[in-house]
């Protein structure tokens, strides 16, 4: 039992870690400190391929600048009231784009008309490869796709599920078996 108990943690390790591995952190203009007058944003963003899930580093001196979200109104006059986030924090600032979409940043105060702002387009992640782009190694010495490699595919998809189903099922269990000793 513990033996599996360690299989599955594995197992949803390298679930996490696959998934985190899909992500990237995007230095906004390019630098670690590069949130700051006299960057071309318009310039550094048309050459940018940012995919839904990635994070945006925003590095500045806190005492200075700010970074705030606002609609594309707000970007294209500079207006800072009525922003949809402020991300501000502390100077290095990051910012998880979850979807498809323009997301617009400006800086507020007067820095926004002397081009602190910027505006990135975010996309769809790339898709996986079909599972009938997939192909064994049967299918690679025949000259032909397999009809079973999708299956195996799905198979093994199923079959992960499943497994962290039922780690993540065993963990609750544990949690509950836990509390009730501690309230016991």
């Amino acid at each position: 039992m513990e033996s599996l108990r360690k299989m599955l943690v594995v197992l949803m390790t390298m679930v996490v870690t696959v998934r985190m591995a899909n992500a990237s952190l995007i230095y906004v203009g390019g630098g670690k400190e590069t949130w700051r007058p006299n960057v071309n944003f318009s310039e550094w963003s048309a050459r940018q391929n940012i995919y839904a899930g990635d994070w945006l580093y925003f590095g500045f001196d806190k005492k200075l600048y700010n970074v705030l979200e606002v609609n594309k109104t707000g970007y294209e006059g500079c207006h800072d009231v009525g922003f949809i986030k402020n991300i501000t924090r502390g100077g290095r600032d990051v910012f998880q784009v979850n979807e498809a979409k323009t997301y617009y940043f400006i800086n507020g105060g007067g820095s926004c008309f002397g081009g602190m702002k910027v505006a990135i387009n975010v996309e769809n992640p790339q898709p996986a490869p079909s599972p009938s782009q997939l192909t064994g190694v049967e299918s690679i010495k025949n000259g032909s796709p397999s009809r079973f490699d999708g299956h195996v595919v799905a198979v093994m998809a199923v079959l992960t599920n499943v497994l962290l189903a039922w780690a993540i099922l065993q963990e609750l269990i544990y949690i509950i078996y836990m509390l009730y000793k501690v309230v016991h």
